[in-house]
């Protein structure tokens, strides 16, 4: 059984927000880890519209895609515009550069993630564990990781 998770990520930055995420998900807590497996847990990331970036990246950082899927179709919007606009995108591909790349494993791990807008989600049912404390666990002396395992395996 997979335990699931919670992050709030209003007023936190981007970069450090999905690595928490992505080692959640990877199953890094886990002392029984191994690369080739998916260990971890489900993710729930809700307040996607809060998250903050240092600097100009606000107005710098580019998003890519390609609207129709051919190539001369790329469509470039900044990370303002994007925020505005679909704000569950950037924690999704910040989070999904962080994971496996060209196989399996990536994929299913991402499908793990669930990222919303606002602070309501529908899996209130799964008790999903708050992990907010953890994002700047190495630079804050204030935030401690829990005591008991943050994952188990079964």
């Amino acid at each position: 059984m997979k335990n699931w998770y919670v992050v709030d990520a209003e007023g936190q930055t981007l970069g450090r927000l999905a690595t928490l995420v992505a080692n959640l998900l990877r199953g890094k807590t886990v002392p029984t880890y191994t690369t080739s497996a998916d260990m971890g847990g489900f993710v729930v990331v809700v307040n996607a519209e809060k998250v903050t970036v240092g600097g100009r990246k606000a107005q710098q950082k580019l998003y890519r895609r390609h609207a129709t899927g051919r190539p001369g179709s790329m469509k470039e919007e900044t990370f303002e515009n994007l925020q505005k606009r679909v704000p569950e995108r950037i924690v999704e591909k910040a989070v999904k550069g962080m994971l496996p790349k060209g196989g399996a494993l990536g994929r299913d791990l991402f499908r793990h993630l669930k990222v919303y807008k606002g602070d309501k989600h529908p899996h209130e049912a799964q008790t999903p564990i708050d992990c907010t404390h953890l994002v700047d666990a190495s630079s804050n002396d204030g935030a401690k990781f829990p005591s008991v395992p943050i994952m188990t395996v079964e």
